[in-house]
């Protein structure tokens, strides 16, 4: 069996694979995936895109994905995220000569990483985020762009089939709405984000209410009573 034959059939399998409904199709499955299929990857990460113009990362193979991921969070800069909102994919051939993302390549560089690919994952409906492949070896992935979008395709089908996506977004959405609330209740009260928290949740269970409506409505009503937050 030739490479181009194999490669074809793991792939194959692959989309068998994430289409079985005995294996749930998680991040975490398809980040690793990455790695043992695509050639050239030693490393994969995966954001989400969410509202507000934003991506978090939700998913990587091991500690150095993890870091370059969460490095172009930090620096709100990098291929991923251009990838998830730019439609469009980006190969960095080698890290520490491309000038495109100067602050993120120099330190994702220090990881040991050379060479990345970063595609961008779609269905017909919408975009769900990026993918990144990360390589140890410069121009790792010259000849391999086709083999990564065909992975990220299957990907992105399986994802946006499930309900992980929609979920994850609620969620992510919610810790945003729960700490823009916290924020406020501390600078109404003077009070620390940890007992606004506290507050907030105190709330909740008291009205039998979700906590993100609890925190809705610290947004709508600027606050809550003084009684509730019992700041004496």
């Amino acid at each position: 069996m030739n490479d181009d034959v194999r490669l074809a059939a793991t792939l194959a399998e692959f989309s068998e694979e994430i289409a079985s409904s005995d294996t749930p199709v998680t991040f975490q499955r398809v980040v690793d995936r990455a790695v043992a299929m695509v050639p050239g990857c030693d490393h994969a990460g995966l954001h989400l895109r969410r509202r507000r113009g934003r991506a978090e990362s939700v998913a990587a193979s091991d500690a150095v994905a993890k870091e370059a991921d969460e490095l172009q969070e930090t620096l709100q800069d990098g291929p991923c995220l251009d990838a998830a909102f730019e439609q469009q994919n980006f190969v960095v051939r080698d890290l520490r000569t491309d000038e495109r993302w100067p602050g993120w390549a120099a330190r994702a560089a220090g990881l040991g990483i050379r060479s990345s690919l970063s595609i961008r994952l779609s269905s017909a409906e919408v975009t769900i985020g990026a993918l990144n492949f990360y390589s140890d070896t410069p121009c790792a992935f010259d000849d391999d762009v086709d083999v990564a979008m065909i992975f990220a395709s299957h990907a992105a089908a399986a994802l946006s089939n499930s309900q992980l996506v929609a979920g994850l977004r609620n969620a992510l959405d919610s810790r945003h709405t729960i700490g823009i609330a916290q924020g406020v209740l501390a600078v109404r009260f003077d009070i620390t984000y940890e007992r606004a928290f506290q507050v907030l949740q105190r709330h909740s269970n008291d009205r039998n209410l979700k906590l993100r409506d609890v925190a809705e409505q610290v947004l709508r009503d600027r606050g809550l009573p003084e009684e509730v937050v019992d700041v004496g």
